[in-house]
């Protein structure tokens, strides 16, 4: 949960069910945990699968200090940094991820890897994304390929052709 309100935190989403306390609920349509950040964060070669437990660990207990800070009553059933408001934890990851703070590159990290998910898919293969409804690619408007499964560009991007091309250009576009 924690990690899923770190990534909300980041791109944030649409509940996925009423009662859903990870992901806040402070935007429309699917945001970075529904993009699969936390998936992404799992994978082998993201190499922080090992560490992550240890940086929720340290996450709650800067949402457990911030809220000391401000005089908030956390609910007890859920993580710290989940029974935050949205709002203070917008305040807190801006204070873990400034210049100055001292775990910086950590809080850094995470949200890329949240922006990655959501960005690009960086998880899974891009038609597969694109078939399953990926939020990220879909609000970015990313082209989906052609029904057999091959992106291919008819006309060109901006709509018309930017540059003549050279006319030693051979058929397969390299330079004589």
């Amino acid at each position: 949960m924690t990690l899923e309100a770190y990534a909300d935190t980041i791109v944030p989403g649409e509940r996925r069910t009423p009662d859903d306390r990870a992901v806040a609920g402070a935007a429309e349509g699917g945001g970075a945990v529904a993009s699969g950040a936390v998936e992404l964060l799992e994978l082998p070669g993201s190499g922080l699968g090992d560490m992550l437990e240890g940086f929720m660990t340290m996450l709650n207990g800067h949402a457990e200090e911030y809220a000391g800070e401000h005089g908030l009553t956390l609910d007890e059933s859920v993580p710290a940094f989940v029974a935050l408001p949205f709002a203070d934890r917008t305040a807190l990851v801006v204070r873990l991820t400034a210049p100055e703070h001292p775990e910086r590159g950590v809080w850094v990290g995470l949200a890329m890897f949240s922006n990655m998910a959501f960005d690009s898919a960086a998880h899974m293969s891009t038609a597969d994304a694109l078939a399953a409804g990926h939020p990220g690619l879909l609000a970015i408007g990313y082209a989906k390929p052609e029904p057999d499964g091959v992106w291919r560009f008819p006309r060109f991007s901006y709509g018309r052709a930017l540059s003549q091309l050279h006319p030693q250009t051979t058929a397969t576009g390299s330079p004589a």
